[in-house]
């Protein structure tokens, strides 16, 4: 099968296209047919070493971690899914990401996609809305009427973030340029600071949460506009337990738990309308492509999801 691998850590030059052996499932597990996946920052910086320690992953590596596509072959075990079934999933990949014709998932990492979803909407949800999910959902107990800030809302993540919580019933506050202001008042953010011209830190108050993406400076600022038993989570770094502690605040970084329960209840908000992905750039699936598509992920300023497209 055809695959996009990396043989070295490095820039995206190390990205190689390359005719590799269709991975076997085992009996828990289904092969999945790729229609289209995305990118998503987590590539890059693995792709650059930054998570070695975290990630040590043996070369060849197939990068990857969003999925849409059809299923080609399922394991004895397999209950809930068939051959020919539309399904979308984070994968586990830990062997092998999502860069290539077929990947294995397991059966509890699936989700049906629904038949008015596309391909590249299906690769555009997992990661991004799996971690807005767990984020809001989980960690800050997002709940009617509460306020929340979300950070870089014409992201990936943010884009899915602000319109979770404007399903629970949540105020939502974000940050985003001038030129994203319609985008994301579109998606149901009620306040849009321009980050450009403004500073969040000293416009907000007595937020119940907020959802980091940026991590740095950002990240510090955020403390202060939670009220008492507010909650601050981050994409993006390892917020301070000393500022904690003084703002009397629940503060963790996150890292995403792969669950196709969640992400069915993600394609349930797709159907009703209230959860669409926004989808800002489309590549082929080359080796330029990849490396084009990884160029501008590294920007920090792409438009919604960067979706690679695999199978026409």
């Amino acid at each position: 099968m055809k695959a996009i691998v990396i043989d070295n850590y490095g820039g995206k030059e190390q990205l190689k296209e390359r005719q590799v052996e269709k991975p076997e499932i085992s009996e828990n597990q289904v092969l999945v047919e790729i229609h289209a996946t995305s990118i998503n920052p987590i590539d890059w910086k693995l792709r650059e070493g930054y998570l070695k320690d975290m990630l040590p992953w043996e070369f060849p590596i197939i990068l990857g971690w969003d999925a849409a596509g059809v299923i080609a072959e399922v394991g004895t075990n397999i209950k809930h899914f068939k051959v020919g079934d539309r399904v979308f999933a984070r994968p586990a990949t830990t062997r092998q990401g999502t860069y290539a014709e077929f990947v294995p998932v397991e059966e509890n990492l699936l989700a049906h996609m629904p038949e008015s979803m596309t391909f590249e909407e299906g690769a555009a949800i997992p990661l991004a809305g799996l971690t807005a999910y767990q984020c809001l959902v989980g960690f800050a107990e997002v709940k009617k009427g509460d306020k929340v800030l979300i950070h870089a809302g014409a992201g990936g993540v943010g884009s899915m973030a602000i319109q979770i919580a404007n399903s629970i019933g949540a105020y939502v506050a974000t940050t985003a340029s001038d030129k994203n202001d319609e985008m994301v008042k579109s998606l149901g953010a009620n306040r849009v600071i321009n980050y450009q011209e403004e500073d969040f830190s000293e416009l907000l108050e007595n937020f119940d949460a907020v959802l980091d993406t940026m991590g740095g400076e950002i990240l510090d600022k955020s403390f202060k506009v939670l009220k008492k038993g507010g909650k601050l989570i981050s994409i993006a770094g390892e917020p301070s337990a000393e500022k904690a502690e003084k703002h009397e605040v629940k503060a963790s970084s996150f890292w995403l738990d792969p669950n196709g329960e969640q992400l069915q209840k993600l394609a349930n908000l797709f159907v009703s309308g209230e959860v669409k992905p926004t989808i800002g750039h489309v590549f082929e699936f080359t080796e330029q492509g990849l490396k084009d598509a990884h160029e501008l992920s590294e920007t920090h300023h792409a438009r919604g999801k960067i979706i690679i497209k695999i199978k026409s």
